[in-house]
């Protein structure tokens, strides 16, 4: 039979309420418990917290005499007995959420569900700013970090043997010891890329923001699966801005070059959704001229771009639930193997790359 906890928060007897001058009455201890029930404090903590092996006959009495007594266990103080805050410390760098929402989303759930709280706090991409915050988080014993990033990309880890143990989430650690969890995006352009070629495409143009990781990961496996197929990119990559109006700049110059174009691989929906604007302002059919595919799946972009996005959906919500995980494995004391962890993405199609 498993245990249960009880709490009781009325102490406040009838004399007290209609008298507040009246003496208030002593809350009950666990030694109170204890001295009812006939046992000793050490097993009263063992049978109202689950953990330590106790007959089922002296549960029984212990919880009955907590019942009587109106005994409330200090959370609290349990947590720190057991060497324990029940807190994890939050770094974010992203500044808008649009990323690091859905995985602190995930995470929040996978914590919870084992009583822990999360501590947010906004590092900015600041080395400084985030080095006072782990230093704070551990002067607060907190039992792990969480850094979480603001893109797919590799970042300067915040430090190695902390006290407390650290995962990282989207953003993945520079040193190979640390554990990182990221989505699997070269699997997702992957997706993207075949499912143009699958509609009957072959002349695939690739726009993208600024040259980092994301940009670099899903530009070589782009042309990885064409020259697999016998193809190549129609134009040279176009990289600028992670914004729609990049993507509608860098549409007009495809339209310009001269060059055939039947498909537009993009680095992610806001591009995708500037792109497929000016491709319509030029008289272009999306999809039945040129398909467009975007990244991300935001659903302010793929529900209003005309027609709506296809997108790959990076799975964040997941990537924080993994990560979550491993730092509570960690912070059981489990011994986690280094490095980067990819969790899956999936293609969703959308009227942006239907069969022409």
């Amino acid at each position: 039979m498993s245990s249960a906890v009880f709490c009781y928060f009325s102490s406040v007897t009838e004399t007290q309420a209609t008298d507040p001058s009246a003496p208030r009455r002593r809350s009950p201890t666990a030694a109170d418990v204890a001295e009812r029930a006939g046992v000793s404090i050490s097993t009263v903590s063992k049978a109202l917290s689950g953990k330590g092996a106790v007959r089922h006959e002296t549960r029984e009495r212990i919880v009955e005499a907590a019942r009587e007594l109106r005994y409330q266990t200090n959370a609290v103080a349990a947590s720190l007995l057991a060497g324990r805050t029940n807190t994890v410390g939050v770094i974010t760098s992203d500044r808008f959420g649009r990323l690091t929402a859905p995985v602190l989303l995930g995470a929040t759930e996978a914590l919870a569900q084992e009583g822990v709280a999360l501590l947010l706090c906004d590092g900015r991409g600041d080395r400084i700013r985030e080095q006072f915050f782990v230093d704070s988080f551990l002067q607060r014993r907190v039992d792990g970090i969480l850094v979480t990033g603001a893109g797919i990309f590799g970042r300067e880890s915040v430090g190695r043997d902390l006290s407390s143990p650290t995962v990282y989430a989207m953003a993945w650690s520079d040193d190979p010891h640390d554990v990182s969890v990221v989505p699997d995006d070269a699997a997702g352009t992957e997706a993207a890329v075949r499912h143009l070629l699958a509609t009957g495409r072959r002349r695939l143009a690739f726009v993208s923001g600024r040259w980092d990781d994301a940009s670099r990961v899903r530009l070589n496996r782009t042309t990885d699966v064409l020259e697999g197929q016998g193809h190549s990119l129609v134009h040279p990559p176009l990289l600028g801005q992670w914004t729609e109006g990049w993507g509608r700049q860098a549409a007009q110059q495809l339209i310009r070059s001269g060059i055939e174009f039947d498909g537009v691989v993009c680095g992610n929906d806001q591009i995708a959704r500037g792109v497929a604007e000016s491709l319509r302002d030029a008289g272009i059919d999306v999809p039945h001229q040129v398909g467009v595919v975007g990244f991300d799946n935001w659903d302010v972009m793929v529900d209003a771009c005309r027609p709506p996005l296809t997108s790959v959906d990076l799975g964040l919500y997941d990537v924080g639930q993994i990560a979550a995980r491993l730092l509570l494995d960690a912070m059981g004391g489990q011994q986690l193997e280094g490095g980067v962890r990819r969790t899956p993405c999936h293609l969703v199609p959308r009227e942006s790359t239907a069969t022409p």
